[in-house]
């Protein structure tokens, strides 16, 4: 550990070591920030509040959104844009009018979160105190795309936030921070979604010093206890009504708000939003639509049964399950598909 603040350092022969160098003027680092939605955002905000020098925001283009698809900025640049910082939004990180900008920068450091793509090594080799990920699981456990709704889906009671160094093959690099975080019982992903943002953004905070002033070591990954997870589509939410009754409502609360879990009922889309357990016997057909003694409306599961508490019909509002049980009276003894 440095007595003074230490000069910081570029990336030797070996991975993840370095040799010191001149620390840039008021110990800021000029920083490179790669991240596109909500969750890095709210990284993003948190170094602006500490006072951290941010000069290119790197972020995945706009897209259409909605039912008029209107195009429409991702969260980082419009935060980019109100605190006047520049905006590329490359299709292609490898294009050389990009790479030419970067490298003009000379940064420091690269920060990313949730950005959306991997990041080539011509990238990754430029700053001198490398780059660093904010990642939303306990690394080596789900690495990958989306590691949120995995921690829910798979039932771990906790999960939590890693700060680690980057290198070319996704998640893989050494890890400089961890923190865990409990699973609330009632926790969808977008509520865990925002508690892992929060807690990466402080977590960073807390990080970023020790590691421009050498106080870190970075441990390797254990290669043993890797685990993946997949880009999600909307495809991925159809419920198969044979799993037990605890995964069908783990996978709704993982995929809620996206990509939203569903079945369908005389061939249309019948979205499910939020269902509980319950003990009560339905029929032995899963997949049969019945309805409580208290008037609910529940589904039979390969193992136990779910009282379907919100729902959404394909092109109408979300309504509870009792209030949609009234308007299809006839839906009960039919089997979901």
């Amino acid at each position: 550990m440095c007595t003074t603040p230490c000069p910081p350092f570029v990336k030797g022969e070996r991975s993840n070591t370095f040799i010191l160098l001149n620390m840039p003027q008021n110990n800021k680092p000029k920083i490179i920030f790669f991240g596109t939605p909500e969750f890095a955002a709210k990284i993003f905000k948190a170094l602006l509040s500490a006072d951290y020098s941010i000069k290119v925001l790197v972020a995945q283009p706009d897209k259409p959104i909605g039912r008029h698809q209107t195009m429409a900025p991702p969260p980082t640049k419009v935060l980019a844009l109100k605190n006047k910082i520049k905006v590329l939004q490359p299709s292609n990180l490898k294009d050389p009018v990009f790479l030419a900008d970067l490298k003009k920068l000379k940064p420091d450091l690269i920060i990313t979160a949730a950005y959306g793509k991997i990041i080539p090594k011509e990238i990754l080799e430029l700053p001198k105190l490398g780059a660093i990920n904010v990642h939303g699981s306990l690394l080596p456990k789900f690495r990958g795309a989306s590691p949120i709704q995995y921690a829910i889906w798979q039932g771990v009671a906790e999960t939590g936030v890693t700060i680690m160094l980057m290198d070319e093959i996704m998640d893989h690099g050494s890890i400089l921070a961890e923190e865990a975080i409990r699973i609330a019982p009632d926790d969808t992903s977008g509520t865990l979604h925002d508690k892992l943002a929060d807690l990466g953004a402080k977590l960073l905070i807390k990080t970023l010093p020790k590691w421009l002033n050498q106080e870190l070591e970075p441990q390797e990954q254990d290669m043993t206890q890797v685990t993946y997870t997949k880009i999600l589509t909307r495809d991925d939410g159809r419920i198969n009504w044979s799993k037990s009754a605890v995964e069908i409502e783990r996978q709704i609360r993982a995929f809620t708000p996206w990509p939203g879990s569903f079945t369908e009922l005389d061939g249309k889309r019948l979205k499910i939003i939020k269902a509980k357990i319950t003990n009560e016997p339905g029929s032995k057909n899963a997949g049969e639509v019945f309805k409580t003694a208290s008037g609910e409306l529940a589904v039979v599961c390969g193992e136990g049964s779910l009282i379907l508490d919100k729902v959404q019909m394909e092109g109408k509002k979300e309504v509870n399950g009792k209030e949609f049980l009234n308007g299809y009276v006839e839906m009960v003894g039919k089997v979901l598909k």
